[in-house]
């Protein structure tokens, strides 16, 4: 047999081989769909979640469903519609969350933890209405990697410790393209102890209480924040924003790390 003969062969094998593995690819996407997940949830009882651990739900539009508590930990959910879904309670550790949309959706005491939450869609309009933000309050972020426009977004007694919340990278912002905004958020009682929040506009932000030891705040926009009562001690606030801040009661204050850079703090309320 001559060397082109033997390619030839070759090739129609792994041509046929190829093929196979589409075949059996697109047979195990089209195993769940939108419509099977919807039944599943619809038969889910009281203590008995369904189970969608590390499956692929890319792209489905599960809008507006109940997951009644259910189990999604590392589930690929990029691109899927989850607009006015409730998601209380649900399990979505280590999940993929990147580019869905979270119009009005409910994460309320769900678990994030270590999920990947980039650029979500979460306003249908210019005028990012506050009433179509995603809620997480009470909800396990840590560790979360988060970059999206919030405007308004409930974190009230959420965890984000560890979190990244904002470009991972600072060569990835800058001050004039901001690719986390969280005007008027609510991080009333949060725990957002050594996160990485540089870059992120949190004007008019709600603080009261927050744990924001050790958190990375350079370059933050905390214009009108409420940091009433909020724990600073170590935080990083070189280049930091404070214009109008209400830093009544503030803990730490004496400890944060680069005070010399940080802009207007002779411009707040303590």
């Amino acid at each position: 047999m001559t060397t082109m003969l033997v390619f030839q062969v070759l090739r129609r094998i792994a041509v046929t081989a190829l093929a196979s593995l589409a075949l059996q690819s697109a047979v195990a996407a089209a195993d769940l769909t939108a419509r099977d997940i919807a039944s599943q949830l619809h038969k889910a009882g009281a203590g008995n979640p369904i189970d969608l651990s590390s499956r692929d739900l890319s792209n489905l539009d599960l809008a507006g469903l109940d997951f009644k508590s259910a189990i999604l930990a590392k589930a690929n959910l990029y691109g899927v519609d989850l607009s006015a879904a409730n998601l209380t309670g649900v399990n979505l550790a280590g999940a993929k969350l990147d580019r869905a949309i979270v119009s009005r959706a409910d994460f309320s005491n769900a678990n994030l933890e270590g999920a990947s939450v980039l650029r979500p869609s979460v306003y249908t309009s210019l005028d990012f209405n506050p009433a179509e933000t995603p809620k997480f309050s009470g909800a396990n972020l840590k560790g979360v990697t988060l970059i999206a426009r919030l405007d308004g977004a409930d974190f009230s007694g959420a965890d984000l410790s560890g979190a990244t919340v904002g470009p991972v990278n600072e060569a990835d912002d800058t001050l004039v393209t901001r690719s986390s905004r969280m005007i008027a958020p609510n991080f009333t009682g949060a725990n957002l102890s050594g996160a990485v929040l540089r870059h992120v506009d949190f004007s008019y932000g709600r603080f009261a209480g927050a744990n924001l030891a050790g958190a990375a705040l350079k370059n933050a926009n905390l214009a009108n924040a409420d940091l009433s009562g909020a724990d600073l001690t170590g935080a990083d606030v070189s280049e930091t924003n404070f214009e109008g801040a209400n830093l009544a009661g503030a803990k730490g204050l004496d400890t944060m790390k680069g005070v010399s850079t940080a802009r207007n703090l002779d411009k707040t309320l303590r």
